[in-house]
């Protein structure tokens, strides 16, 4: 799987247990888009600036790590990825992904193995911006997951996701603020993008996915506000019907620049259970800001 050579790419997968119990989040970043030291590089080479970020969520704690490691920590090829300690392993079924890491800013121990199952696969990438340097593509966008780990101790099944995005530029010189939300239905994935270009235009996208990997634009639900993130004040927004009652379930992730979380509302009268994102990358931009990162992304070589 490997990503195109740009200024940033990344693989995304996350996934809700059947319960609602456990949840997670996987980044793998080449190009590290969040990265002060790639921006203080001037972004000369992004496969010296790979991330691997893991969010566990549920009854057995919530475990956060994010660390940035140089080109030699780096090998991929067509159907592999390893970074550091950590790889994937597509086998064109399931794509098996081997997690050893370490939380940050309290030093645990994060080891276990993701197994994820496409449905099927999308091939259609969509262009997020005006000038076609930034992309993304949900190709896993109904999947069923298995996960089994030591640290730490949790073994769960339930629906899960996977996409993709890459772009030419510096994401915050493309964009300034996104809300994203992806919902599994009984026949599928409901995904919604709300972005703002740097230029001043309002990107919006409305999908159903089906199992098959049939991809139906529809109709752009209306923009609905939500409660502003709890800490550190990041404004959020999402799409839902008109007039719907829309909720917060639980705040996954609350940081300067950046919120997930798990909301309920309703699109085109189903009611949904969404994993969802802001974005404020006019926030992210801000020098207090990236001076703050190193505390959650430590580097090493």
């Amino acid at each position: 799987m490997k990503i195109p050579p740009q200024e940033y790419g990344w693989w995304y997968a996350d996934a809700i247990s059947d319960d609602g119990k456990h949840g997670f989040s996987i980044i793998a970043m080449i190009g590290s888009v969040f990265s002060p030291y790639y921006a203080w590089s001037g972004r000369h080479a992004p496969e010296n600036h790979i991330g691997f970020n893991v969010g566990l969520y549920g009854k057995a704690g919530k475990r956060w790590t994010l660390t940035e490691r140089g080109s030699s920590s780096l090998n991929q090829s067509r159907h592999s990825l390893q970074m550091g300690p950590s790889r994937l392993d597509w086998d064109r079924e399931c794509l098996s992904v081997q997690v050893e890491e370490w939380a940050n800013p309290i030093p645990r121990k994060v080891k276990g193995t993701i197994k994820i199952w496409p449905s099927a696969i999308v091939d259609a990438p969509f262009q997020l911006d005006d000038q076609g340097k930034h992309y993304w593509q949900p190709f896993g966008a109904v999947s069923r997951v298995e996960v089994d780990f030591g640290k730490p101790r949790m073994s769960w099944s339930g629906h899960g996701y996977m996409d993709c995005n890459w772009g030419a530029e510096p994401l915050e010189k493309g964009f300034t603020y996104w809300d994203w939300s992806r919902a599994h239905t009984g026949n599928g994935a409901r995904i919604l993008y709300d972005a703002f270009t740097r230029g001043g235009t309002n990107r919006q996208l409305s999908l159903a996915i089906d199992k098959a990997g049939t991809v139906t634009e529809t109709s752009v639900p209306n923009r609905t506000k939500l409660a502003n993130a709890p800490i550190w004040r990041v404004r959020r927004n999402t799409l839902a019907d008109k007039n719907s009652a829309v909720k917060t379930l639980s705040m996954l992730e609350d940081t300067p620049f950046y919120t997930r979380s798990q909301i309920q509302s309703s699109i085109d009268g189903e009611r949904l259970i969404s994993i969802h994102e802001s974005l404020d990358l006019d926030r992210f931009s801000k020098n207090w800001v990236r001076c703050l990162l190193p505390f959650r992304m430590p580097r090493v070589k």
